[in-house]
C-alpha cells in the first residue's frame, strides 16, 4: 500500500478546498501508507495548510501549488466569474503538469484521482493516467441531482428565461416530489447559460456518472428517496457527511477572541438570533439596514457576524441602542456559537456548509438565498424537511424581519425545534460508529485502496 499515491484535485474557491480538504485528511489519517497529494492555487493552499500544528515532514499530505491561471501583468476586473474562467481556461494543462512533477518529486505514480466534482475535466485526466476518478460532491443530493438532470428539466421548462414563471411548481424532476420553478440554481434554466460557471455546471452533470464513487456531503437519512433515485444511476454514491461533523475543514476550533461565548452565558435559552452570511454573500445596505431596524424595534437579543466595511449602513444610533442585548463583531466561532443554548434562531444565505451547521446543532433557520444552490436549499428547507422559513418575498424588510423572528422564536419554536432536533439526532447517528455515514466512508476507503 506504500506504493499508493492519491492526486487531489480542489476548486480554489469559496469554500470548496478546505471541504475536500477535510475529507481527504481523514482518509490521510485512516490510511497512514497513502500519500495524497493536494492540487489547489498558492492562495487557497497558504490559506488551508497555515495551521501552526501542519507538519509537513511527517505527513502523507502534502500541498502542490498550481497555477491561478491569471496572466502575468493581467489586471482583473470582472469579479469571481473573471478568476473562476480564467482559472479553468488553463486548469486542465496546469494540474496535468504539476501531477506529472509530484509523481517525479515522490517517486510514485498517481494511482487514484479525487477532485472536487466541479472540476469535471479530471476525468479525463484519470483516463489518461490509466487510474480511478473519485468526483467528491460538497452540497446537498438535490442540487446535485438537479444538475445532473438539467437536460430533462431544459427540455420540459425551455431555456428562454422565467421571468414571470418563477411560482410555478415542477413535479416531473426524479427524486425531488415538486420544487418552485423560481428555487431551482441558476445556471439551469435561469441566468446565463453560455457563463463559464453555469457551462462547468452542466458539463459537470454530464460527467460525473463516470466516478468509480460519489461521495456526498450529507448523510442518507436526510434526504432518502433522492438518494435512493441517485444510487439507481450511479455506481457508489457515498453520503459521508456531514462533513462539519466528520471532517471539519482546518481552523474549526479557534480562539473566541472576541467574547462571544461569555456573552451569549449571559442569554435566556433559545432567545438569541445568530446572524451570520459567511464569505461570499451580504445583503445590500437596504436589507442590513431593515434587519437592523427590525432587531431594535423587537429588542430582540442578538449575535451579528459582519465585516466591520458593511456596519456604515446600519441607521444612526444602532449601535448604541442595541448594546444592552446586541453584540456585533468581525468575526464569530460559529460552530461554538451554534452549539450556545442560548441561541434560538440562524439567519444565513441557506448555503450548504450553513444548513448542516445549523442542523448539526439543532438551531432553526432564516434563510436568505443568494445564488447557486442557495435557493432550492431555501425550499428544502422550508417546504421539505421544515427546519426553518424563508424570508418574505426572498428579501429583508423590517416587517418581513420581524415576521419571520416572530415566527421562529415564538409561534412555531416547538415545532421548528422538534423537527431540526430529529435531523440533529439522524445526523448524529450516521457519522457514529455503525451509522450510515461512517459505513459508506469504510466503502470508500476500499474503494481507494482496491484501484
Amino acid at each position: 500500500m506504500s506504493n499508493y499515491h492519491v492526486a487531489v484535485i480542489a476548486f480554489p474557491f469559496a469554500t470548496h478546498a478546505g471541504l475536500l480538504y477535510g475529507l481527504v485528511q481523514r482518509l490521510a489519517n485512516t490510511l497512514p501508507n497513502v500519500t495524497f497529494t493536494f492540487f489547489s492555487t498558492k492562495i487557497s493552499n497558504s490559506s488551508i495548510f497555515n495551521s501552526q500544528n501542519y507538519n509537513y515532514r511527517n505527513t502523507n499530505l502534502k500541498p502542490y501549488d498550481v497555477s491561478d491561471g491569471v496572466p502575468e501583468g493581467h489586471v482583473l476586473g470582472g469579479g469571481l466569474e473573471e478568476i473562476i474562467g480564467l482559472f479553468f481556461k488553463s486548469a486542465k494543462k496546469n494540474i496535468h503538469n504539476a501531477i506529472i512533477s509530484a509523481e517525479n518529486d515522490s517517486g510514485k505514480k498517481i494511482t487514484c484521482v479525487i477532485a472536487d466534482a466541479f472540476m469535471w475535466f479530471s476525468s479525463n485526466m484519470a483516463e489518461e493516467f490509466n487510474v480511478s476518478w473519485i468526483p467528491v460532491w460538497t452540497s446537498a443530493a438535490g442540487s446535485l441531482s438537479v444538475h445532473v438532470d438539467t437536460d430533462v428539466i431544459r427540455q420540459n421548462v425551455g431555456i428562454q428565461g422565467i421571468d414571470g414563471r418563477e411560482d410555478e411548481i415542477l413535479k416531473f424532476i426524479p427524486g425531488i416530489s415538486e420544487v418552485r420553478l423560481g428555487n431551482l440554481p441558476g445556471g439551469i434554466v435561469s441566468g446565463d447559460l453560455k457563463s463559464p460557471f453555469s457551462m462547468m455546471l452542466h458539463k459537470m452533470g454530464k460527467t460525473i456518472g463516470k466516478g468509480k464513487a460519489i461521495p456526498i456531503n450529507s448523510f442518507e437519512e436526510l434526504d432518502p428517496q433522492m438518494v435512493q433515485y441517485l444510487k439507481s444511476k450511479f455506481n457508489n454514491i457515498l453520503n459521508v457527511g456531514p462533513f462539519n461533523l466528520t471532517s471539519p475543514p482546518p481552523l474549526a476550533n479557534v480562539v473566541d477572541k472576541y467574547d462571544c461565548i461569555e456573552w451569549l452565558n449571559s442569554q435566556e435559552p433559545n432567545s438569541v438570533a445568530y446572524i451570520g452570511f459567511g464569505t461570499v454573500a451580504t445583503p445590500p445596505p437596504n436589507e442590513l439596514k431593515a434587519m437592523a431596524q427590525a432587531l431594535e424595534e423587537k429588542k430582540i437579543p442578538f449575535i451579528w457576524s459582519i465585516k466591520e466595511n458593511f456596519m456604515s449602513h446600519f441607521p444612526q444610533g444602532f449601535l448604541e441602542n442595541t448594546s444592552e442585548y446586541g453584540k456585533v463583531v468581525p468575526w464569530v466561532p460559529q460552530v461554538q456559537v451554534l452549539e450556545h443554548s442560548a441561541i434560538g434562531v440562524f439567519i444565513n444565505h441557506s448555503g450548504w456548509n450553513s444548513v448542516l451547521e445549523s442542523i448539526a446543532s439543532g438551531v432553526p433557520i432564516i434563510c436568505r438565498p443568494f445564488f447557486g444552490d442557495h435557493h432550492l436549499n431555501a425550499w428544502m428547507v422550508e417546504k421539505v424537511w421544515k427546519i426553518g422559513v424563508k424570508i418574505e418575498g426572498g428579501v429583508f424588510t423590517k416587517s418581513g424581519t420581524i415576521d419571520a423572528l416572530d415566527l421562529v422564536l415564538s409561534k412555531n419554536r416547538v415545532e421548528l425545534k422538534e423537527q431540526i432536533g430529529m435531523y440533529k439526532e439522524l445526523a448524529l447517528k450516521a457519522v457514529g460508529t455503525c451509522g450510515s455515514s461512517t459505513q459508506n466512508f469504510n466503502k470508500l476507503v476500499e474503494i481507494i485502496t482496491s484501484c
